[in-house]
């Protein structure tokens, strides 16, 4: 998740501080076990976008502590929120680390890669675990929003988990196979592209 295009969403709705913008950040995922969100990236990334002309200082509040620099967006914030609100957001799914693992421990011997599927299965059923127990103490009138978001990674961790035990049934046929190569790539200079002769 992008922590500029947060701050900028929760800044559209009303000029928040620092630490009001970090406390609603991770009340919107549902706590810090699912981001485990630093202040500290909350306040650099509002001086950047403050940088950038995206967000403006509006007040400062002093209540007893330390002084508080309220923020709100700008014009030009509101455009680049808007912006990437209506662009789409694919995850590479593609780029994957456990296939990368499961690929390169198998080119090395295929007791490690059983070995490796096993400690990447019980890592997902650990992590499956997990947000299933958060999702069932949400309060479905107030956070609704929060289970879609465990419903999403539930279906994530299923489908890994989907995949894994299709690699293990067919390992030995992949073991088989060699690594793919890259392409071989020609020496020496390439030729000179044909020009006609002039008349």
């Amino acid at each position: 998740m992008s922590v500029r295009y947060a701050v900028l969403g929760l800044l559209a709705q009303q000029p928040h501080h620092g630490y009001a913008l970090h406390a609603r950040l991770q009340a919107l995922v549902g706590g810090a076990e699912n981001w485990d969100l630093k202040p500290a990236q909350v306040y650099n990334t509002l001086a950047r976008l403050a940088e950038a002309g995206l967000v403006r200082e509006e007040a400062v509040e002093k209540e007893g502590g330390p002084e508080k620099h309220v923020f709100a967006i700008t014009p030009a914030g509101q455009a680049e929120l808007l912006g990437w609100l209506q662009s789409e957001a694919l995850q590479l799914t593609i780029h994957d680390d456990i296939f990368l693992k499961c690929m390169l421990a198998l080119a090395i011997d295929e007791d490690l890669a059983r070995r490796v599927l096993q400690a990447q299965r019980a890592a997902l059923y650990r992590e499956l675990h997990r947000v299933t127990t958060q999702r069932a103490q949400a309060d479905p009138a107030r956070e609704l929003g929060v289970i879609l978001l465990h419903d999403k990674a539930i279906m994530h961790l299923e489908a890994d988990l989907r995949w894994l035990d299709m690699l293990e049934a067919r390992l030995d046929e992949v073991h088989r196979q060699p690594l793919p190569e890259p392409p071989m790539r020609r020496r020496g200079r390439p030729p000179k592209p044909f020009l006609p002769h002039p008349r």
